[in-house]
């Protein structure tokens, strides 16, 4: 298994700087989080002590459970599931980063966690680009104000866009909603917000990343190409079973 997991991430990351050679784009621009849904601690340290520094978890049960593994490893722990408001306490002890903020009531209770902690966190706002039900996020039509409605939250460091595209036998099905992203992203920065001059794209996946990587992605978030297939027989994405 150890083998397996190095020789999957060599490939990965040979896929990421081939896409960003193709792109013009510096692959030092783009990072890799491990998506470990269903992903056993062991196997998540494997990769951890391969030099890799991100992973993202979907579930805080699984973030609660692998903790005593993995808390002292030098890892950047993200949330990237859907987040229920009556969770966020219990989240907040794993995570250095939410990329699921996608409604003012769970930016509020964030907000206020956060303040009884005296802390910040960094968000991504998740956007709905392929506007599928399957899906959670804003609708991009609403991304802009959303943010605007936030920015008074100074606890939350607002880091990016996050999505997760379309995904389809045909590739040219799946580009418009990567590329959405980062078309919400220039209209942000045409509004001039302070402090949103920066914002990184998070989309791509094992089936789509050279696609997202040509539309701007800064991270993407790999889990079947590195730890395998975990969902077997779940072809098409839905957000209740896939990384």
């Amino acid at each position: 298994m150890k083998n397996e997991i190095i020789f999957n991430l060599l490939k990965v990351h040979q896929r990421i700087e081939n896409a960003c050679i193709a792109s013009g784009r510096n692959p030092a621009d783009v990072q890799l989080l491990l998506a470990t849904k269903t992903v056993p601690a062991d196997q998540i340290k494997i990769a951890i002590e391969a030099g890799e520094t991100l992973m993202g978890e979907n579930k805080m049960q699984e973030l609660r459970d692998k903790d005593a593994e993995l808390k002292h490893l030098p890892l950047e722990r993200h949330f990237i599931g859907h987040l229920q408001t009556n969770k966020v306490k219990d989240v907040l002890k794993y995570v250095n980063c939410i990329q699921s903020l996608d409604r003012l009531n769970l930016a509020t209770e964030l907000n206020k966690q956060l303040l009884n902690q005296n802390r910040k966190l960094d968000v991504f706002v998740q956007v709905n680009t392929s506007y599928e039900e399957s899906k959670f996020g804003l609708a991009p039509e609403n991304v802009l104000d959303f943010i605007k409605q936030i920015r008074s939250y100074e606890t939350l460091h607002i880091k990016g866009l996050m999505t997760i595209g379309l995904l389809d036998v045909e590739k040219e099905k799946m580009i418009p909603s990567l590329r959405l992203l980062r078309t919400i992203r220039d209209e942000i920065y045409k509004e001039g917000i302070e402090g949103l001059q920066d914002l990184k794209l998070s989309m791509g996946m094992s089936q789509d990343l050279e696609l997202a990587i040509a539309e701007g992605s800064n991270m993407v978030r790999i889990g079947t190409s590195i730890f395998g297939n975990r969902f077997l027989g779940k072809e098409i994405w839905n957000e209740n079973i896939a990384e």
